[in-house]
């Protein structure tokens, strides 16, 4: 399998510290080299390595979808951060997710799939994307039959749609690196260069080895042993690309000393950057203190230059829906940089992918709880990144005016906003939750949801966003008076003016917020603590397919409860499900007492996830929920556990 890149992209700096060197003019930042298939072009990092059981790929397994590959991508058990939009592909392959938030099924598609790959480079056809690398792995394994295949069919798609392609070698993990890459682009990628799709550079066929230099176990290599492939490749007559660490320069962070020599041997360099920035200060601080002083270094040598353009992991919530990606797209062309590396085309499971995207809870399964690109509340279409690097590409060509203002609509088109949501209205309370319902809005074209906002005085606060005509508020402040209003958008984004406005109350006295808890198990990070720490987006997830499983809280001392509240957490993505547990009260931790006896208690998204479990006063310091049954998974499962004595 291959390695994510993620556990080397530890190093980021988000302050200006260190010297910071002075712009330089265009002219002399220009590249060394004149236009050709990289210089001066936008190039697209390509993985082509998803593959799904039943697509006919030699590997027969669910390839970097799933990390048991004989079983496909499903709640608890998925490798890829976010859902791809396969509005335009004519198959796919069904996972074990639930369906869309439109009732579609949640398929996924293949990349050892024509079709797929048409689809991709036709995207890049259509979006300035001029030239893909294909990122190959150590193919001496089992991977090896199915990366080639799609090698082939990424020839195919580029030759049809006018784009170009070369042959990236990634080294990580590749032990025998040094004699098999030279072997591999002998007797099999060596003959791709015929084709009139393959890109070149100067006239000579394009290759590039990313990894030399990285300070990680999973690239071990020495500076000789480097510098002699590259010497290689070039004897070969390559125009050699070296994916190099972000500090290359430096031989810190990321980088290890002694390499310079490694680094200075290739007709161009491009430093990794996933991982290194999350914000715009960020980008501007390495556009200071790496990207100029890196052209500083190498234009005097003739070495040209391909920076990283990276969207922001979607997973993690970096894109600011663009702001970033456009930032270093304006950094980059002020600067005099002619050719840029975008990273990535199809990187699903790390979350920084420009392909199509799922643009909101319509268009990903409703138990993923993944990240849609609406996710700051701003929506945008699913082609929005891509859109994006098409404008980005054609200023750093200087085929638009230098702005810093990103000016890529969201959607295209549309200027009317929906009708204004009426009666809203307060259905339910918890001690950190308001729970919302209101009537419908309608609009020319389709209302794409509703932005649930906080109002205090003057100020509105967004909240979150639906696509139903509920929502919960969660993370208030108990024992207080809170106001809110709710707008409907539409797909381009436009708005409509706030509904009425309500106020609530949160009931004050959750006994068990912060206290100590007990369990019988938990699965990976979800431990008890999670159901008391006041967060509705973390829970407690006891060990699967072992029930039963119990959770516990310590309220501090003996005391009379009446009533116990339990929440998922409240986003679509958590489908319906029903939970049979009992409730156990005990005073010395040690023998329990039954309070409630074994029933099911269904939680529904459409109604806050949540569940008030009421029963006569009982004294009892110590309170035990044991799960005996959940229909929506093999688990217990516990958002928040809140006591009260009312």
């Amino acid at each position: 399998m291959g390695v994510s890149r993620r556990s080397v992209m530890s190093t980021a700096a988000t302050a200006a510290t260190g010297a910071v060197v002075a712009a330089l003019p265009q002219s002399a930042a220009r590249a060394v080299s004149p236009p050709g298939d990289v210089v001066g072009k936008v190039t697209v990092g390509y993985q082509g390595w998803f593959a799904c059981v039943g697509d006919g790929a030699p590997i027969n397994g669910w390839w970097h979808y799933s990390p048991d590959w004989s079983r496909p991508p499903a709640p608890g058990a998925c490798s890829i951060t976010c859902w791809p939009d396969m509005r335009d592909f004519t198959s796919g392959y069904r996972s074990g997710f639930a369906n869309l938030g439109n009732g579609q099924p949640a398929t996924l598609f293949s990349s050892h799939d024509q079709q797929t790959v048409d689809t991709h480079f036709r995207w890049m056809q259509q979006n300035g994307c001029d030239t893909a690398a294909l990122q190959r792995f150590n193919p001496n394994g089992s991977e090896g039959p199915t990366r080639d295949a799609v090698t082939a069919m990424v020839r195919r798609a580029a030759e049809a749609t006018g784009r170009k392609f070369y042959i990236m070698y990634d080294v990580t993990n590749w032990t025998n690196m040094q004699s098999e890459t030279k072997a591999d682009w002998t007797s099999k990628m060596s003959a791709y260069t015929s084709s009139p799709a393959y890109a070149r550079q100067n006239g000579m066929p394009v290759v590039c080895v990313w990894g030399f230099g990285f300070d990680d176990p999973g690239r071990p290599f020495a500076p000789a042993a480097c510098l002699d492939v590259v010497t290689w490749f070039r004897q070969q007559g390559c125009y050699v690309i070296g994916g190099v660490p972000t500090h290359w320069r430096l031989g810190t962070d990321d980088s290890r000393p002694g390499f310079l020599d490694v680094y200075h041997a290739f007709h161009m360099v491009s430093p990794w950057m996933v991982g290194r920035i999350v914000d715009i200060g960020g980008a501007d601080w390495f556009h200071q203190n790496r990207v100029l002083p890196d052209l500083a270094d190498l234009t005097p040598r003739g070495i040209d230059y391909q920076p990283c353009v990276i969207p922001g992991d979607l997973a993690l919530g970096h894109r600011r829906h663009g702001d970033l990606m456009w930032r270093q797209f304006y950094n980059h062309t002020r600067a005099g940089v002619q050719s840029v590396y975008i990273s990535m085309f199809d990187e699903f499971n790390e979350g920084n992918q420009i392909a199509k995207t799922a643009e909101s809870a319509a268009f990903q399964p409703t138990n993923s709880g993944m990240r849609a690109l609406d996710e700051d509340g701003t929506p945008c279409s699913a082609d929005y990144y891509l859109r994006l690097t098409d404008d980005g590409g054609r200023m750093l060509k200087g085929r638009v005016a230098l702005t810093a203002t990103r000016f890529t609509p969201t959607f295209p088109g549309d200027s009317v906003p929906p009708t204004v949501p009426g009666n809203l209205r307060v259905t339910g309370t918890t001690d950190t939750t308001v729970t919302l319902a209101w009537n419908g809005s309608t609009d020319d074209t389709a209302v794409a949801g509703y932005r649930v906002s906080r109002v205090t005085g003057t100020t509105s606060t967004a909240v979150g966003t639906t696509q139903t005509l509920a929502f919960t508020v969660t993370g208030l402040a108990s024992g207080t008076a809170h106001t809110f209003s709710v707008a409907a958008f539409d797909a381009a984004g436009n708005a409509s003016a706030g509904s009425n406005q309500v106020t609530a109350t949160t009931v004050a006295g959750n006994l068990a917020q912060g206290r100590p808890t007990a369990e019988s198990s938990h699965t990976q990070h979800y431990g008890s603590g999670n159901a008391v720490d006041g967060n509705s987006g973390t829970y407690w997830e006891s060990a699967n397919h072992a029930f039963p499983q119990w959770l516990q809280v310590d309220l501090g001392s003996t005391v009379d409860t009446r009533r116990i509240v339990l929440t998922l957490p409240p986003l679509p993505a958590w489908a319906t499900r029903t939970q049979t547990l009992s409730v156990g009260g005990s005073t010395n931790g040690s023998s329990f007492a039954t309070v409630l006896g074994p029933a099911g208690y269904t939680f529904d998204p459409a109604t806050g996830n949540t569940v008030t479990i009421t029963f006569p006063a009982t004294a009892a310091r110590y309170l035990r929920l044991t799960f005996t049954g959940n229909t929506g998974w093999p688990a217990g499962q516990v958002s928040e556990l809140r006591v009260y004595t009312a």
